[in-house]
């Protein structure tokens, strides 16, 4: 097995993962190595994020790493709040007044177009690579369902008739930005390990 380390400091996000990483990867939080501070996130795109953490915890522990981060980009709002997703309504990154934001803005408006992007950066060897992953849908006018977190009750995929909120965990890595994401990076790794095995 080999180690990698997910740069995140959210549960949530490493349980995903776990459901469809094969047991070639031997996957940890960067917490159980004794990252517990914020990671850095400076820039102003997705990609300049991800690979900002994947470098920063990449430094410290020297081990293969992979780092993503994910934004909500609403048409109507000229790709809000993108790179801001988590603390748009403030630095607490409380979801509820984040999604509150979202609906307050979009009071009236007839377009409600959004999609959800993931870009994942994975550092190995020293080597970056980037995989991404989009999901388009559009925000309801309220909040509905309990499952999920982040803007997932606000946000209905599309071709769904339910919020990410509403549906099964199985169903939402099918079609979510970050399970697309991770596929490719999965898609990768196993391609990699299989060529280091011959």
């Amino acid at each position: 097995m080999q180690t990698l380390i997910f740069a995140t400091g959210n549960p949530h996000k490493v349980e995903e993962v776990n459901q469809v990483l094969s047991d070639a990867w031997d996957l940890h939080s960067m917490a159980e190595w004794g990252i517990t501070e914020d990671l850095p996130e400076n820039q102003d795109t997705l990609e300049g994020n991800a690979l900002e953490k994947a470098r920063y915890v990449y430094e410290k522990l020297k081990l293969d790493c992979f780092a993503e981060d994910t934004g909500l980009e609403v048409e109507a709002l000229h790709g809000e709040p993108g790179v801001y997703t988590a603390r748009y309504a403030g630095d607490s990154k409380d979801p509820n007044a984040n999604i509150q934001k979202v609906l307050d803005k979009l009071a009236g408006a007839g377009n409600r177009r959004a999609r959800f992007r993931t870009v994942i950066a994975l550092i190995i060897k020293g080597e970056e690579f980037l995989f991404e992953g989009i999901a388009p849908g559009t925000i309801q006018m309220e909040k509905s369902g309990n499952g999920g977190f982040g803007y997932d009750p606000i946000f209905r995929p599309e071709g769904y008739l339910v919020s990410f909120a509403e549906m099964d965990a199985a169903t939402k890595n099918r079609i979510s930005h970050r399970g697309q994401a991770v596929r490719k990076l999965i898609a990768f790794l196993e391609e990699r390990a299989s060529k280091t095995l011959h």
